[in-house]
């Protein structure tokens, strides 16, 4: 393999690819990308055997051909180039000698034979959607994904569609945070669920720009991500994921307006004193035109309040102020509707383009 490719592009393709690749991989081959060259056309791929990214930029290629190259190491070499061309020379062995400006290197790859092969994929359903949209809504719920191994559904993103409409959820049996969207066009093939892991749901998030559409394919078990010249493949979560309405109260006896700056900011202060502590509640008490905000610890306590539109009888609600934190940083939105019934059952935290976010308060003496 011989080519000349624009360091601009390189650099570009290796850190849309090079992410997924950690520090311990239990095949050598894991730890490198794939570099394929033909049709002056120069493709990269990497893998972790549950995500898979390929990549491809236009090249000079003057001998086709492909190998592996260790992705972290190449990609460090390709930031710190200066020059505006990079060349590969890759000899029968794997030794490829790099070259850009006055630097010359040689690395030693691996062959391409050991690194592992796509598994067999056909759409059976497929759907569109903005970059743009879908990275928002990725960043509004993916905090409330599962970390817990017990209940391998909820360490994934619902992505369910129904009659057009996509609808995104991630709980851990505490919170849920849902976003509805309308698609612009009608999705291709039936209606259905699938449960995208969270890992996935990071990369195509990283890689989403904020001009274009990204093409959603579904197969049987796997998912591919269609980004531009991008492609992210990735296993699907198996199972049922729980029916998440079930915990959306049907009706709400109050609802307040609030704004998301002036909440975020005063959660914040009070939560200071709550830093290290370990067990923690914020307390909010809706009052006559304000909302106050209480927090206290075995290192100190304090107290903020904003003004809200707020008539009715005093109503106290504790939370773990990290989680009722979480929507507010993802929201984007100016003011959000706090829906509440009373002190002890769930809440909601809702915006008029599609979000909402159900948590219960805490039982604190």
């Amino acid at each position: 393999m011989k080519i000349n490719v624009k360091r601009e592009l390189l650099l570009k393709a290796l850190q849309r690819v090079s992410n997924i690749i950690g520090s311990r991989t239990t095949l050598p081959v894991l730890a490198n990308v794939m570099m394929e060259a033909e049709n002056n056309k120069l493709t990269f791929t990497t893998t972790d055997l549950e995500l898979r990214i390929t990549t491809s930029i236009e090249a000079e290629v003057e001998r086709s051909g492909k190998t592996t190259l260790p992705a972290k190491r190449l990609l460090g070499l390709v930031s710190k180039f200066k020059g505006d061309t990079v060349s590969f020379d890759t000899n029968e062995n794997h030794h490829t000698k790099i070259s850009c400006g006055t630097a010359d290197f040689m690395i030693l790859g691996l062959t391409s034979d050991d690194f592992p092969v796509p598994v067999d994929f056909t759409a059976q359903r497929t759907l569109k959607i903005k970059q743009c949209d879908l990275a928002r809504i990725i960043d509004r719920i993916s905090y409330a994904v599962s970390l817990d191994d017990s209940r391998k559904v909820l360490q994934g993103i619902l992505f369910s569609v129904r009659e057009g409409n996509l609808t995104a959820v991630a709980t851990d049996g505490k919170r849920l945070a849902l976003v509805e969207k309308l698609l612009d066009e009608v999705p291709v093939g039936s209606d259905g669920d699938i449960i995208v892991t969270l890992k996935a749901a990071n990369e195509v998030k990283r890689i989403l720009e904020k001009d274009g559409d990204v093409v959603i394919e579904i197969g049987e078990k796997q998912a591919v991500f269609k980004i531009d010249s991008t492609m992210i493949y990735s296993k699907l979560i198996d199972g049922n994921y729980p029916n998440y309405k079930q915990v959306i109260p049907a009706s709400f006896a109050k609802k307040i307006s609030v704004p998301c700056l002036d909440f975020i900011d005063a959660l914040e202060i009070v939560s200071v004193p709550l830093f290290d502590a370990s067990s923690s509640y914020v307390k909010i008490t809706f009052q006559a035109n304000k909302l106050l905000f209480e927090a206290n610890s075995n290192v100190g306590e304090g107290k903020e309040e904003i003004a809200i539109e707020y008539e009715g009888e005093e109503m106290s609600l504790s939370f773990n102020p990290q989680f009722l934190s979480d929507p507010f940083k993802h929201i984007g939105v100016d003011n959000v509707n706090i829906k509440i019934n009373d002190a002890f059952s769930p809440i909601a935290i809702e915006s008029t383009d599609g979000f909402l976010y159900v948590i219960m308060p805490m039982r604190n003496k």
